[in-house]
Order: C-alpha cells, then structure tokens, then sequence
C-alpha cells in the first residue's frame, strides 16, 4: 500500500486506529446527512406546488447525499487499513463541496433570499458544515502529517489488541458501532452457536480493570490531599476525588439522558401536527415567495406538510432510543470502574 503502517504491525483485529477528530467526523457527519435529507424533502415539497419540473431543486442534494454516504465508507476502510494518505481525496472533495456551496449561498444573498427561506437556511447550515469537515482534514494532516512534511507521524496499535485474549472491542470502533452496538455482532453469533464461557469472553481492556480504576482515583485522592493538607480529610476528600476521576463520563451519561428527554418532546408534537394536517383534509402548500423562477418556501409551510412531520417522528424516536442507550451504557460502565477502584 501506498506509505500504510497496518503491514508494519501485528494485530488481530481490522479496527483499532482513530484518525484525530474521528468521533467529531462521524458527528458532523451524521448531521450532514440529516441536513442533505432535510433538502432533498424541501425541494420535492417545493417542486410539487410548482407549475412546471425543477429536477435542480432537489437532484443536486440527492447526489450529495450519495457522496456523504459514499465519504463515510471510504474513510471508514481508510482508517481500518491506516492509510492517511488517500484521505487527500476527502480534502479536496470537502474543500469543492465548501466552495460551491459558498456560491451558491451568496447568489441567495444577492437576489434578496433571507431566513424566511427554508432554502436558505439549510445552503448556510451546509457551508458551516462542510467548513468543518474541511477544518477536521486540515486538523488530520497536521496532527498526523501524512502530506507535506518530511517525516509522518507513526502510530502504533493499542498494547490491547496486541492481547489475544482481549475481544472487548469497544474502545477501538468507530462511533456508528458503537451507538448500534453492531461490534457485539460476532460475540453474540459465537453465543448462539454454542454455550460461552470465560475464555470466550476474553480480558478486559486495560482501562477497565481494576488495578486501572485504582491508580487513577489514588491519584485524585492523592491530589486533594496535597491540596488540603492542612486541614482534615474527610468524606468530602473522597466525593472531590471520585468526581475528578470519574466524572467526565457521568457527566456524558447526564448529557445524553437530557438531549434523550428533550427529544421525547418531538414525538407528541409531530404527532399532534400530523392528526391537526390530516384533520384540515387539505395538506396542499401555498407558498407566496416565488424567486428566481420557483417557489421558497418558509419553515412553518415545510413543517405543515404530515409526511415530513412523519419522517422526522421516525428520526427523532431513532435518537432518542440512541441517546437513552448510550446513557444507560456508560453509566453502567462507569459504575463498574468506580466499584472496582474502590
């Protein structure tokens, strides 16, 4: 392969490393594709209240959608087999999709299109987006410099997969496996073919054992006491170390219980939007901006439309089922660690 480092290294699994800015990638990237969705959908609703065919409107976000889909695999084989090198082509694809969009946002601007436009709206959130994941490739080739620089960065596998017997892969995925759990795939196969036991289920990882969780709340522990060594320990000495040590992840369990309930706000008003659409009778929309030829339309006429509202109902109740697992799970986990160190 051209400059891999996988061929260098011994290792027993196809996924172990993380390009810098992976988990913020793989977000901006899920929200991309959500935004790409959101103007296929504005274009087909405005496309159908107008007198004639405007393919323009919503093919361009069709094609894009396919390229976001195809990016995420492209880049998920690249980091699989560690070859920085072939993610130029995602910088240059970033880098166009920024400039175009960029254009096409100013042509808005200068034929008087505003935030009344959905349209509008979603050409600005795609420029922010599409600015960032050209800002994480920048980020990737200065951290990793891969190009550019006379002497690249190796990176050499976690001292976990180098273990035989560790088959918990979960620090080592990528974040759709992770939310989806599909890492547990091969396990959960194995279990049913035939009763598991210890050895199937392999050794922790090094951060999960006990000795692990020890070390790092003695060292908050140990801190606060340097900190106050004048006056007495106590219980409160102990809750400051255990909140230095593990409260990050507590603190990621709280944030995705919250977004989990906020999002269970989505499903009621969806719902209660479709029932009041159908109830009228008439879902026809009568956009009153017309631009450039076709019609804009505004937020509220988008969201008046049941099968949108249907559609994001189908999103809002996937993240929020996702958001809720992901809290239950590293809350559980942190409660293992925190009981093992102590």
């Amino acid at each position: 392969g051209w400059g891999s480092q996988s061929s260098k290294v011994h290792i027993h699994h196809s996924t172990w490393l993380h390009f810098p800015g992976h988990n913020l990638r793989w977000i901006l990237t899920f929200i991309l594709l959500f935004v790409l969705v959101c103007e296929i959908a504005e274009g087909i609703v405005s496309d159908g209240v107008s007198e004639s065919r405007h393919l323009h409107l919503y093919m361009p976000a069709g094609m894009a959608f396919l390229a976001a889909i195809t990016s995420v695999v492209y880049y998920h084989n690249i980091e699989t087999s560690n070859f920085p090198k072939l993610l130029i082509a995602l910088l240059f694809y970033w880098t166009l999709a920024f400039i175009t969009k960029t254009i096409k946002f100013v042509k808005f601007c200068d034929n008087g299109v505003g935030f009344s436009q959905l349209r509008f709206c979603l050409t600005g959130l795609l420029v922010v987006l599409y600015g960032m994941l050209l800002a994480v490739e920048i980020n990737v080739i200065r951290v990793r410099r891969y190009v550019f620089f006379k002497t690249p960065k190796e990176v050499k596998p976690p001292e976990d997969l180098q273990d035989l017997g560790v088959r918990f892969l979960q620090p080592f995925v990528n974040l759709l496996s992770k939310g989806t759990y599909w890492w547990m795939n091969t396990f959960i196969k194995t279990a049913h073919k035939k009763p598991i036991d210890l050895k199937t289920i392999g050794k922790l990882p090094i951060a999960m054992r006990a000795v692990t969780n020890y070390i790092r709340l003695n060292e908050a522990f140990e801190a606060q006491k340097n900190k106050r060594s004048s006056s007495p320990q106590g219980s409160r000495s102990i809750w400051r170390a255990l909140c230095c040590a593990f409260g990050r992840p507590l603190l990621l369990s709280s944030t995705f219980r919250i977004l989990a309930d906020l999002l269970g706000f989505a499903g009621p008003l969806c719902i209660s939007g479709i029932v009041h659409n159908v109830g009228k009778g008439n879902n026809t929309i009568r956009p009153q901006t017309k631009i450039l030829g076709v019609f804009f339309i505004s937020s509220q006429e988008f969201l008046s439309n049941a099968y949108v509202l249907a559609v994001l109902l189908f999103f809002a109740l996937l993240l929020q089922r996702t958001f809720l697992q992901a809290s239950y799970y590293v809350a559980i986990e942190t409660g293992i660690n925190l009981r093992g160190a102590i």
